[in-house]
């Protein structure tokens, strides 16, 4: 690969790493506000369906991007990006508490009651999401790299799904779990928003396979790769 392409590819990695840093920050921002996604009107154990918090939206954005680095440039760029994501983590919580801790001007449209109500929960939600993000972003990027050992580079959607779908489920119980713990979500919800959490990012994982294949073959059509090919980078 020619000096020009690499530097192609480093900068792609660097947008796909913007993405996954963004959909990241901005999940543990907007957790707590909660929606009626309503396909099916469906109730199971006391909770709708698919009624879910708004954080998780972005959420998955951030699996599809850590499978495309996986296939492309590799385990460890992968697991950078990881690490990445839980430094930018940190630092916006940082961010937060400084926000919290001065005071608002009389006629600031945003007072210290609103921020706090906003923004109050956060410490402990990003805390948990960092806890369990971190083991679930690891735990898919391992089972991926298994899986595409395992079939040769071949079989793209299962080593997709997968790794998503069980990686999800330790993330949302793991979260749900934490935030019902510090008091945040009341226990009677535990099992339907562990449900529905679940079952809607396996859906969104399902949906996301065609994008995957997309940006795969985009990427090997680009830059003459072969099938388990990757991409090292400068």
């Amino acid at each position: 690969m020619s000096v020009k392409d690499k530097l192609l590819a480093q900068r792609i990695y660097l947008l796909l790493g913007a993405l996954f840093i963004t959909s990241l920050v901005v999940s543990n921002l907007i957790f707590q506000k909660f929606f009626y996604w309503y396909p099916v009107d469906v109730e199971i154990f006391g909770s709708k369906l698919f009624e879910i918090s708004v954080g998780i939206l972005p959420y998955p954005i951030t699996f599809l991007i850590t499978d495309l680095i996986s296939e492309i440039y590799g385990k460890k760029r992968a697991n950078d990006i990881v690490v990445v994501g839980i430094f930018a983590s940190v630092f916006s919580l940082l961010i937060i508490y400084v926000g919290s801790q001065v005071p608002s001007t009389s006629w600031s449209y945003v007072d210290d009651k609103m921020f706090n109500t906003v923004f109050g929960n956060s410490a402990i939600a990003v805390f948990a999401s960092m806890l369990t993000y971190l083991f679930a972003q690891f735990v898919d990027i391992q089972i991926y790299h298994f899986w595409k050992r395992l079939t040769k580079g071949k079989h793209l959607w299962l080593r997709n799904n997968f790794s998503t779908w069980f990686s999800q489920f330790v993330d949302t119980f793991t979260i749900v779990f934490l935030l019902c713990s510090f008091g945040i979500i009341d226990w009677e919800n535990f099992k339907g928003l562990l449900l529905s959490g679940f079952l809607f990012k396996v859906f969104v994982a399902a949906l996301d396979t065609p994008f995957l294949y997309l940006g795969v073959y985009a990427f090997r059509k680009r830059f003459k790769l072969k099938v388990n090919e990757e991409i090292d980078l400068i």
